[in-house]
């Protein structure tokens, strides 16, 4: 597989949707992840992320512009314990309450399956990172359609355990922007990833499509301490 560069794999993109990252920074000392989002509804645009509580939720920018919350309004990140979560969408609160009953991450997703937003059939990504006693280890999942079929669900996880210092792994919701939008393809891809949070964070957000991207959220996570640093760049201001 390819180490690939970030800036280049987003700038490329004129709508991946909405991505996950996850990995190492380069100096090893921190777990890392980022999550955004995209629209080209008026809908999906009309969105901020806000923070709440250790995680993250999006709110609507304007709320007279809100049309239908089902599928834009959610808590992409919430912390268990050494666990944080990272999700495009509701099924964040099902993983969070399935590990809390002791089931793994994968058993948690058994329940849902791809967006009833037919027909592009939103695939679900979802992503666990798990910090203790100075180790790390993540997982990544996608729910999606058979090939656009969606008499049927094909569930896909990838785990990494001792990941390698400024690398990390990069899955979103798209293909490419089309009618209907083509659903991610094959295992995540294989990223650098930075040892500064704002290095990191100003790459992201630059590189997203002007038009299209809508919010940026960061966080690297000491994978000794469990402390914390958390950017969070809203187009809508």
């Amino acid at each position: 597989m390819e180490l690939r560069n970030l800036a280049n794999e987003l700038a490329s993109n004129a709508y991946p949707g909405r991505g996950i990252v996850i990995g190492k920074s380069a100096d090893g000392k921190n777990a890392v992840t980022a999550y955004f989002i995209m629209g080209r509804s008026v809908n999906s645009r009309n969105r901020v992320f806000v923070e709440d509580g250790e995680g993250i939720r999006t709110q609507a920018f304007d709320p007279s512009k809100l049309s239908d919350p089902s599928l834009i309004i959610y808590a992409p990140v919430r912390v268990l314990g050494n666990k944080t979560i990272v999700t495009n969408g509701d099924q964040t609160d099902t993983i969070y309450d399935g590990m809390d009953k002791q089931l793994t991450f994968e058993q948690s997703l058994r329940t849902r399956e791809f967006e009833p937003d037919g027909p592009n059939y939103t695939p679900r990504i979802s992503g666990i990172m798990h910090i203790e006693n100075g180790t790390f280890n993540y997982a990544m999942s996608i729910l999606k359609s058979n090939n656009g079929n969606p008499d049927a669900c094909n569930r896909y996880t990838f785990a990494y355990t001792d990941p390698v210092a400024g690398e990390g792994h990069f899955i979103h919701t798209y293909m490419q922007d089309g009618d209907p939008l083509p659903s991610y393809e094959g295992e995540p891809k294989w990223v650098k990833i930075d040892k500064d949070i704002d290095e990191f964070t100003d790459m992201l957000w630059n590189s997203l499509n002007e038009d299209n991207k809508v919010s940026l959220f960061v966080r690297y996570i000491d994978i000794n301490t469990g402390k914390y640093e958390t950017r969070i760049i809203n187009k809508n201001k």
